[in-house]
């Protein structure tokens, strides 16, 4: 039903990259795997082919457009976390007097408030120790790329409410 898939010097599944992988290695790249990884994840993502001779020849002959190609989207990556690092959002939360958020503000919140400023990313791109559970300033680290990073200050504010403003 399959050709076998080509054993690396390990015993793992020999591939070639055809995207960036976090923890693995970059688009060109001839990676040795597990081949529950491979057959399970990588193939059936389309993240990886099998390396062929023909395969490994047309990467080196393409390397160089591939570096461009790299470089590219590493300066876009860059440009973004200057923008993202400018950016300051505000995300309302139910809190108690003493600061203490009734619930937490999370990744998801984080990325709900970033999109209302333009900005799409994924949930996993925000990086937080744990979820903010209390009112404040905190910056909050973005992971765009492997090579880029950037932060964005997220200020978490008590929700404003009818009666709060009337009352005083």
């Amino acid at each position: 039903m399959f050709k076998r898939l080509p054993k690396g010097e390990t015993g793992g599944v020999q591939l070639l990259l055809i995207h960036n992988v976090e923890h693995l290695g970059k688009q060109g790249d001839i990676i040795e795997v597990k081949p529950g990884f491979a057959l399970n994840y990588l193939l059936p993502q389309g993240l990886a082919t099998v390396a062929t001779d023909h395969h490994k020849r047309m990467v080196e002959k393409h390397r160089e457009k591939l570096r461009a190609i790299e470089l590219e989207k590493l300066s876009s990556y860059r440009k973004q976390a200057n923008e993202l690092a400018a950016q300051s959002i505000t995300i309302e939360a139910n809190a108690n007097d003493e600061g203490h958020l009734y619930g937490s503000v999370g990744p998801h919140e984080i990325v709900d408030a970033l999109k209302g400023a333009g900005f799409t990313l994924a949930t996993d791109q925000i990086r937080l120790d744990g979820p903010l559970k209390e009112l404040g300033l905190y910056t909050v680290k973005v992971h765009l790329h492997s090579e880029v990073d950037a932060s964005v200050k997220v200020w978490v504010v008590p929700t404003v409410t009818g009666d709060e403003s009337s009352a005083s």
